[in-house]
């Protein structure tokens, strides 16, 4: 009898632990039922796709009439359905939409191409479908970029290093079947991305854009977004990202700022910068009327008040103050649904960052100073270190802050339409000479690192790791003849080339030069035979490298290809301004 008893005891207990177990298991499960049923395939991608020994085949089956409509609307950027085979497997009613900002307007402008970089969303109208795990695939044009390289290599660069970035391949692009030309096959920094990085989805994803144009269509209301469906016009999912979230980093034109002259549906006209010569912007808040401490220059006319190209709203991560509203760039560019709890997270962190306290908690140093290290050999001034607070992804994990780079097709001197100091300045020779030591004029958020020695010389290791392992060491070459190998004939029969065949093998010629004359350069800065510091080159420019045989242009620029100034985008930030420092 006693026994029986305790027997009962004895099963009571174990069947309540057994339902606690249950419990258990199952929100451990919610939590993740999303990719649960995918597991075994979810990381098949980086090897399925981004296997650099083989080009892949991306072939979009869509009707030729609804592909036409796409492009004729490509400024709007809606979603469409196709089907897509790639590699050998076919991924049927796919969201597929024109994407990018420059390179988006200015193809739409140009009636002689509509080689337009495109999306692909997996998930969007058929919830829960990946490609081989990864929920988003991008193809970019190339545009600016006569290497066709330039892009590959600097990621290249990144992954070699071990910074987290995205995974980088070529892409043989046809249109049912028809060969359309070589794109550069990249992972779209979102979900798949970040499991891939840190075996999670948590943390919150944002893509600031200074120009006002960083929401995509994707972020307007429901009740005004369009999608072709193969269900049905306006069927399926709205076109938004994975789980409803807004699927942001794009060029939209509804969403950019008012600029006098703008009609409704025509391509943003930039305002009027007759006058405006951005090697006079001041390179310190002194005299600045109006400074809120953002080291904001003078406006050209159209941009007064310090509009969004200058940097307001946050992007440019400088600490403001406490006040959510500062920062709204920032909170525009969400990719993973936030709040003003999140929000507040990335304000504490700026603020401690900007002072320097206990500053491994808010920031991932070690993957920081890879992205500086990298992203200062490769001179990309579209960016934080010009005056274009965009083209990057920030990232926060429990308080922590992050960045991922995104947008190098400018790189190694792309954005200059004029030489730092003035119109007739040897652009090659400052391009290889780019001072390490003062980096980015377009924020301070990096100021606490430079100004640390253990941070600097942990930055000073990882440039030297670049020029003498992956430069030097022959990793640059091998990518550079490899990528040469793979994508020569597919450029030289490209129907959609931006570039004739002859200038995109002189512009990958001038490419190799420039690349190991700014590793022989970089050399010099850190062994203190080449000054380091901006300030420090312009009063003593005769150690510099002679770079005068790098014809930056001929490596494309920021007019697409055209003879400098002949753009209709005449280029405001690409001088780099000297900050006061000591080095």
């Amino acid at each position: 009898m006693v026994t029986n008893k305790h027997i009962n005891k004895i099963v009571v207990i174990i069947m309540a632990m057994a339902v606690m177990i249950c419990v258990l298991a199952g929100i451990v499960m919610g939590r993740s039922d999303k990719y649960t049923a995918n597991a075994n395939i979810l990381m098949e991608y980086p090897s399925k796709l981004f296997d650099t020994n083989e080009v892949i085949s991306v072939n979009i089956k869509m009707d030729e009439e609804e592909w036409n409509e796409m492009l004729e609307n490509a400024m709007s950027e809606e979603y469409y359905s196709c089907d897509v085979e790639i590699c050998g497997t076919t991924f049927k009613n796919v969201a597929i939409r024109p994407k990018g900002n420059t390179s988006l307007s200015s193809v739409a402008r140009d009636p002689d191409t509509d080689r337009y970089s495109f999306k692909l969303e997996f998930g969007h109208f058929m919830e829960g479908q990946t490609c081989f795990g990864l929920d988003k695939l991008i193809l970019n044009n190339n545009y600016a970029d006569a290497t066709n390289m330039k892009e590959a290599i600097v990621y290249d660069m990144f992954n070699f290093i071990g910074a987290a970035s995205p995974l980088y391949n070529y892409a043989s692009i046809s249109l049912n079947g028809e060969y359309k030309g070589v794109y550069l096959a990249l992972e779209a920094v979102e979900e798949s991305f970040l499991l891939r990085n840190y075996g999670t989805r948590n943390g919150e994803l944002y893509k600031p854009e200074s120009m006002g144009m960083g929401g995509g269509s994707d972020n307007k209301p429901k009740s005004e977004q369009g999608a072709k469906s193969q269900q049905g016009s306006g069927g399926g999912k709205p076109p938004f990202g994975v789980d409803g979230k807004p699927d942001h980093g794009d060029f939209n034109p509804q969403d950019k700022p008012d600029m006098e002259g703008d009609t409704p549906g025509a391509p943003p006209q930039m305002p009027d910068m007759e006058g405006f010569d951005p090697a006079n912007m001041p390179s310190s808040p002194e005299g600045m009327e109006g400074d809120d401490s953002d080291n904001h220059p003078t406006p050209p006319d159209g941009m007064e008040g310090g509009g969004p190209m200058m940097g307001n709203g946050g992007a440019n991560l400088n600490y403001i103050d406490d006040n959510l509203d500062s920062y709204s760039t920032i909170w525009d560019g969400e990719i993973t649904d936030t709040a003003d709890n999140d929000h507040r997270r990335v304000v504490k962190a700026l603020k401690n960052i900007s002072e320097g306290n206990d500053i491994e908690k808010y920031l991932d140093v070690d993957n920081i100073l890879k992205y500086m290290a990298v992203h200062t050999f490769v001179v990309n001034m579209d960016s934080l270190s010009g005056n274009m607070a965009h083209n990057y992804y920030l990232y926060e994990l429990d308080g922590k802050l992050n960045l991922f780079p995104w947008d190098y097709n400018l790189s190694f001197g792309g954005m200059s339409s004029m030489g730092r100091y003035g119109e007739d300045s040897d652009k090659g020779t400052e391009m290889v000479n780019d001072a390490i030591d003062t980096p980015f004029s377009g924020t301070d958020f990096f100021d606490t690192l430079l100004e640390n020695e253990e941070y600097l010389e942990k930055y000073h290791e990882y440039l030297r790791k670049l020029t003498e392992e992956y430069v030097d060491g022959g990793r640059f070459e091998e990518t550079y003849n490899r990528i040469g190998s793979q994508i020569d004939a597919l450029v030289k029969e490209d129907p959609t080339a931006f570039y004739s065949y002859d200038e995109y093998k002189t512009a990958c010629e001038t490419l190799y030069k420039a690349v190991k004359l700014r590793a022989e350069s970089i050399n010099g800065q850190l062994d203190g035979t080449i000054p380091s510091t901006d300030e420090e080159q312009k009063q003593d420019s005769a150690a510099l490298i002679d770079g005068s045989e790098i014809d930056v242009s001929a490596m494309g620029t920021h007019s697409g290809g055209k003879k400098e100034g002949n753009s209709e985008f005449q280029d405001n930030n690409s001088v780099k301004h000297s900050k006061k420092k000591s080095g």
